[in-house]
């Protein structure tokens, strides 16, 4: 379980994150809606360890993130989490295989080729990222985070670089992946209607949370609207 308890968040004096908590069980899948500056990646990079709060806890399965060094919360997410970020983040001079690779080598998984097939990028092994779209540079990072075998995995913006159908492929991978292997699963994004497929909606707005709610019937990707 993952549980954040009246964190507060502050960049250059401005209030990012005010007195936000929220609970997410084990095996969930959550998505956090809101619009530009209402705090959302905040609150991801907040839970996912990258970033500290200015007060209050982060806690995961008993282990207390927030009050992490450095390194300890570099070792946490190196095993706990998986990202898929806006921005690639990708190795220049490493080809799709090797970037999805590093993922893989920090869980031992050794079938990562599995997974760049699904994410449909199966002939582009060898090529490296400046010789694929925005779009495959996405996939790239989706397969790279998959291929971790993360108990957590964290998306701000996954489908932003691809197009209706690719994202709607990709969505339905991540989401029966999720359910086949049990990790939970957190989702910041624009598009309200992929909220239509998680268990918990959360809505944020300057800061706060100001609204969560629970889908008694969840749709497919193939289901929402784009």
């Amino acid at each position: 379980m993952l549980k954040a308890e009246h964190i507060c968040k502050n960049y250059n004096g401005t209030a990012v994150l005010k007195d936000v908590s929220l609970t997410v069980p084990d095996g969930a899948f959550v998505v956090i809606l809101g619009a530009s500056g209402s705090g959302k990646s905040t609150l991801l990079s907040v839970l996912s360890g990258l970033e500290t709060p200015d007060s209050g806890t982060v806690d995961y399965n008993g282990q207390c993130v927030s009050a992490m060094n450095e390194r300890e919360r570099t070792a946490f997410r190196k095993r706990e989490v998986g990202f898929i970020f806006q921005q690639y983040y990708l190795l220049s001079h490493l080809s799709v295989e090797n970037n999805v690779r590093l993922g893989a080598d920090l869980a031992g998984n050794r079938d990562y080729r599995a997974v760049i097939e699904a994410v449909g990028l199966g002939n582009k092994l060898r090529h490296k990222p400046s010789q694929l779209s925005g779009g495959e540079q996405q996939r790239t990072c989706i397969a790279r985070a998959l291929a971790k075998n993360a108990g957590l995995l964290f998306l701000d913006e996954p489908t932003g670089a691809l197009d209706e159908q690719t994202g709607r492929e990709v969505l339905d991978y991540i989401a029966k992946l999720q359910a086949a292997r049990g990790f939970g699963l957190i989702m910041v994004t624009h598009n309200g209607n992929i909220a239509d497929m998680a268990e918990t909606v959360v809505s944020m707005n300057s800061g706060r949370i100001v609204d969560v709610r629970h889908n008694a019937t969840r749709k497919s990707a193939y289901q929402i609207g784009w």
